[in-house]
């Protein structure tokens, strides 16, 4: 069985302090737009006893046990010993450490795909649960909506947001932020504004009103950052903005999307219809 595991990006990103346990409780909007990856699970002929891994398109650093898909396989193998071994192929093309949620969303596909190919009836509220232990935004690749998410990002309430009659175009830098890196640049405080008030506000206002907390520092740290969302601006963006930690910047553009200026090396872009999801 193949399924194809989607980005997301952030509408408006508050980081509101942080917690005892380290993490930060946050609030943001996630909406899920159609630039996948691809990833097809088989049982393994041979019996393995495990799951073997395979991968292709962008290089996946880090260990293989440490992928987000082999871990939802264990995860899963502990709870369900029937879970038989698989062979799995992981097709990366959305960026990775671009703040789209692209390892998120194979880890919590991966979670499904075994629940439906091997009837293991698992309802939603455990998947979430078991998507949560992989990463905050696991939980929001099982509920798969908009949705206005906080805590640290695992508490989601379905939200009213339709970017289905806009056009979307990602610029992707090619650069790396780390995670951890930009929230230690950041000093959490409480918003005028709850991000789920001014998404249901007209977007026209939104440039002036949602923002992610994460801009400033990853800016100052990486200025073609900021460069790229004057840019969108300047080809006519209703609202531009960087998702999640960065480094991906997307413009909604109410018209068609002209010729794009993003031709430096080692740039990504990639233009989106949301109706497509």
């Amino acid at each position: 069985m193949i399924v194809f595991p989607h980005c997301k990006i952030n509408l408006g990103l508050n980081i509101l302090r942080k917690r005892e346990d380290g993490f930060h409780d946050l609030e943001t909007v996630f909406y899920p737009l159609p630039w996948t990856d691809a990833l097809e699970i088989i049982r393994d002929p041979n019996d393995s006893g495990t799951v073997t891994f395979s991968a292709s398109g962008f290089v996946i650093d880090g260990k293989e046990e440490d992928n987000l898909c082999v871990r939802a396989w264990h995860l899963l193998k502990k709870d369900f010993p029937q879970l038989p071994a698989i062979k799995l192929h992981l097709h990366k093309d959305i960026p990775m450490g671009a703040g789209l949620g692209g390892g998120s969303s194979d880890g919590a596909f991966t979670l499904k795909l075994l629940n439906e190919k091997f009837e293991l009836n698992i309802p939603d509220p455990v998947l979430i649960n078991y998507a949560a232990s992989l990463g905050s935004d696991g939980p929001f690749f099982i509920q798969d909506k908009p949705c206005f998410a906080t805590g640290r990002g695992e508490i989601l309430e379905p939200v009213e947001a339709d970017l289905s009659a806009y056009h979307i175009l990602m610029v992707n830098p090619g650069i790396h932020v780390n995670t951890g890196w930009a929230f230690s640049q950041l000093s959490p405080a409480l918003p005028t504004k709850k991000i789920s008030t001014i998404i249901r506000q007209p977007m026209e206002t939104w440039k002036q009103e949602l923002v992610n907390d994460f801009e400033g520092p990853v800016v100052h740290q990486y200025p073609a950052i900021g460069r790229i969302k004057s840019s969108l601006y300047k080809m006519g963006a209703l609202y531009a903005a960087m998702s999640g930690s960065g480094s991906t910047v997307y413009g909604i553009f109410d018209q068609e999307i002209p010729v794009t200026p993003f031709t430096d090396p080692g740039y990504f872009v990639k233009k989106i219809n949301p109706s497509v999801h």
